[in-house]
C-alpha cells in the first residue's frame, strides 16, 4: 500500500498523481510477487516516487525559505525494529536509499545533514548537486507563496497547501511487515526544519505485533501526538487497521486542529486508509485485488 500526500490536490493533478502511486505500486508488488521481502518492497515503491517530480520527494521537492531543497526519510523493519533516518539532506535523489543503509550497514539509526550524505557516499549511494533536485514549478511556487506572506500573510499549512510526503507499507510471504516515509518537508520552511516522516513513531512506524504506518500532512501536530505509534498501538489492543486509520485522523484534528493521512497495515494482511483533508492520493494491492484513488470514504 502506497500514499502520495495528503491535502487539497487540484483538479488537474489528480491523473499525475494516480498515475504516480500506481507506478510506484506496481514496483513494490514486483518484490513481493517473486518472495522478496517487504522491505525491499517499500523501498523500490518509494524510490519510484522520490523520482517522480508529482510529488514533495527526491526531485521536485517543496524548496525551503533560502530555495533549497531540503529531505527527509525514514525506513523500519516490523520484524527486527531496526530502523534507518536521515533529516535535512541536500544531495540524494533518493532519501529512501540511505535510509536503508543505515538501516543495513550501521548501529546508528539516524544521520542528518552532512553526516548523512557522507555515510551515504561512503556506502556507494551517489550525492548529487542540490540543484539537481530543483525544478522550475517549485522555484516559481516558493517565488509566489513568499509574495503573499509579504503582502498580507498566508497559512503555510492550510490543507490547500501540497502535503505530498510519500510512503508504503507491505507485508511479505514470511509475515514480516515493514514502512517507509519521505518528504522534502513543507513550501518555504525554516533551513535545518525536520518534519514528521523521518521520526519514528511520528511519520512512520513498524512492528509485526502491532501494525507499519505511514504518514502525510502537517508535520508538527503529527509529531506532537506521535501519530504513527499511537496508532499502531491501537491495533495491537486489537482494533482494526480500518479503525485505526480513521481514529487517528480523528484524534489529529480534534487534538490539534491537524490535518493529513494515513496508511495503516497488520501482519495478517488487514489494512487501514483515511484522511482528514479534500483528498490524498493512494494505491493498494493484495493478492485477490487492486485498487487507487485520492478520496477514501470514512470508516
Amino acid at each position: 500500500m502506497v500514499h502520495g500526500g495528503a491535502w487539497a490536490i487540484p483538479d488537474d493533478m489528480v491523473e499525475a498523481h494516480l498515475r504516480g502511486v500506481r507506478n510506484a505500486l506496481r514496483a513494490g508488488w514486483r518484490v513481493l510477487e517473486r518472495g522478496g521481502p517487504a522491505l525491499d518492497a517499500i523501498e523500490e515503491a518509494v524510490v519510484v516516487m522520490e523520482d517522480d517530480e508529482t510529488f514533495d520527494a527526491g526531485r521536485g521537492s517543496f524548496l525551503n525559505r533560502d530555495g533549497r531543497v531540503q529531505m527527509d526519510a525514514l525506513i523500519m523493519d516490523g520484524a527486527t525494529l531496526r530502523a534507518g533516518g536521515v533529516g535535512c539532506v541536500e544531495r540524494l535523489r533518493n532519501p529512501v536509499r540511505a535510509a536503508r543503509k543505515i538501516l543495513s550497514d550501521s548501529p546508528h539509526v539516524y544521520f542528518v545533514g552532512a553526516g548523512a550524505e557522507q555515510f551515504a557516499a561512503e556506502h556507494g549511494v551517489a550525492l548529487c548537486r542540490n540543484e539537481d533536485l530543483v525544478i522550475e514549478r517549485e522555484v516559481e511556487r516558493l517565488r509566489e507563496y513568499q509574495r503573499e506572506a509579504a503582502g498580507h500573510g498566508n497559512d503555510l499549512f492550510a490543507p490547500a497547501i501540497s502535503h505530498d510526503t510519500v510512503g508504503a507499507v507491505a507485508l511479505d510471504r514470511e509475515g514480516n511487515i515493514a514502512a517507509a516515509t519521505s518528504t522534502g518537508g513543507t513550501l518555504n520552511k525554516a533551513p535545518g526544519r525536520l518534519g514528521d516522516s523521518s521520526l519514528i513513531g511520528c511519520g512512520c512506524y513498524a512492528d509485526n505485533l502491532s501494525a507499519a504506518v505511514s504518514t502525510t500532512g502537517w508535520g508538527e501536530p503529527i509529531m506532537k501526538l506521535v501519530l504513527a505509534k499511537w496508532t499502531a498501538d491501537r491495533v495491537s489492543a486489537g482494533n482494526l487497521p480500518e479503525w485505526a486509520a480513521q481514529e487517528a485522523m480523528n484524534h489529529l484534528k480534534q487534538r490539534l486542529d491537524g490535518h493529513g493521512g494515513i496508511i495503516v497495515l497488520n501482519s495478517q494482511g488487514q489494512f487501514g486508509i483515511a484522511h482528514n483533508t479534500p483528498r490524498m492520493a493512494w494505491a493498494l494491492r493484495t493478492s485477490k485485488k487492486e485498487e487507487a484513488g485520492i478520496e477514501r470514504s470514512a470508516v
